[in-house]
């Protein structure tokens, strides 16, 4: 395309994003789905007005979005948290990973659609939305309450398990040659993490002094600039970029500067990463989703399955009862980002093409479903209670050690007050 012709498209992209977006929050549903669902009504594969004809001439634009929305997650992240959060928050979040992950895999070889792509599939399958969970949260008003706590912890766990899924998955989806070559791959990967990993626990200070400023412009400036230059260096290294924007941002994030940094990049992380998902459904063909509706359906089914039972396991380490347990498995149901990031990698590694298909749908529907479950939790809840409520008591005693409090703060049932603007600094984990 012409210079004119790429900046209208452009500008009709973000337009068609934002309008369709507000459509959508009119009647509760999240963002996520409708970008992708703006992008493909208005792309080459549908009839009608195809505003881009090409998905690839959005590349670089679709992947900043991805590296701002890894490196915004970086900020989010704090090493303290998961360790504040000591062994039973370690033990929620790895019975939810081991649940939905095995079930994820499980699933992926009885597809039979091959091995690199059961191990894409059961990161699609196993990890939840953040952006949608967070804002679940907010929105139901319940953020206050020790539930909502596991469900932060859980997400802050599913961080660490992304950036290490992320090095493991690279040698497989570059095909390598042997088991010489995949270990050697993996350990660059590995080590690419453990070094900033290093950083971010020991030198955030001096990185941090190295970009803070007073100046919001000039601060902008330099960690746009190192959070795509993390990027870059990483796929150098044969390293996905989505792990050295990772990684850049929980070094920031973890200095001085990083509070500023989280609020500076948040306009630019919603504008981009809008832009991302938009692109993603540039590239959906509705007859492909046709064509894998029935592994969709199944998958759906499990996902369920697999959230209501590592729930339920997790909550009771807390000593929650039916309505918790029912909204902590039902506030971490929905699908979205990290599914997206997994198919597009997918895509780029030659993966079956009907992954892209089948990870389109599946995000359309868990998007959509996993908020609509949430606020009615409460009369699952009710169901579960009749069936099972003798075998899953509440227990109160439980809840005084909760992720992120060690005096017993976590028994507080209150929630914040109607109407407030909850910040992500006051929720203190995901966003």
């Amino acid at each position: 395309m012409h210079l004119a012709e790429t900046l209208m498209a452009l500008g009709g992209a973000f337009l068609a994003a934002g309008l369709a977006a507000r459509l959508g929050r009119r009647v509760g549903l999240p963002t996520i789905p409708l970008f992708m669902l703006a992008g493909l009504l208005l792309g080459p594969n549908t009839p009608g007005l195809a505003l881009v004809e090409d998905p690839t001439e959005f590349a670089l634009l679709s992947s900043l979005g991805l590296i701002l929305l890894l490196f915004y997650l970086g900020l989010e992240f704090h090493l303290d948290d998961l360790i504040g959060g000591g062994r039973k928050l370690l033990a929620a979040g790895g019975i939810y990973l081991l649940v939905n992950v095995g079930l994820g895999l499980g699933f992926g070889f009885a597809l039979g659609w091959g091995s690199r792509e059961a191990f894409v599939l059961a990161g699609v399958i196993g990890i939840s939305s953040s952006a949608i969970v967070t804002k679940v949260l907010v929105e139901t008003g319940r953020l206050g309450r020790p539930e909502s706590k596991l469900v932060l912890g859980i997400v802050v766990v599913e961080d660490v398990f992304l950036a290490l899924y992320l090095a493991l998955l690279q040698p497989v989806l570059s095909d390598a040659s042997g088991f010489g070559e995949a270990a050697q791959k993996f350990g660059i990967a590995f080590g690419f993490l453990v070094v900033l990993t290093a950083v971010a626990r020991w030198g955030a200070g001096l990185v941090g002094r190295l970009v803070e400023t007073r100046d919001d412009e000039l601060l902008i400036v330099t960690f746009v600039g190192l959070a795509v230059l993390s990027a870059g260096v990483a796929e150098k290294l044969g390293v996905s970029d989505a792990i050295g924007a990772f990684m850049i941002g929980l070094i920031l994030g973890s200095g001085k500067a990083g509070v500023r940094i989280q609020k500076l990049v948040h306009p630019l992380r919603d504008a981009f990463a809008a832009l991302f998902f938009f692109t993603f459904g540039l590239t959906i063909d509705p007859g492909d989703i046709l064509g894998v509706w029935i592994p969709i359906t199944l998958a759906v089914l499990v996902t369920v399955f697999g959230n209501l039972l590592a729930g339920t396991l997790s909550s009771r380490i807390y000593g929650f009862g039916p309505q918790r347990a029912s909204f902590v498995s039902l506030t971490v149901l929905a699908r979205g980002e990290f599914a997206l990031i997994l198919a597009s990698m997918a895509a780029a590694a030659g993966l079956d093409p009907r992954i892209t298909a089948f990870v389109a749908g599946y995000v359309l529907i868990l998007a959509i479903l996993g908020p609509l479950a949430a606020s009615r939790s409460d009369e699952f809840a009710v169901l579960v209670e009749k069936a099972f409520g003798r075998w899953l008591p509440e227990r109160p005693e439980l809840m005084t050690d909760m992720p992120g409090n060690d005096d017993g703060e976590g028994v507080d049932r209150g929630d914040p007050p109607k109407g407030q603007n909850a910040t992500l600094e006051e929720i203190g984990q995901k966003g």
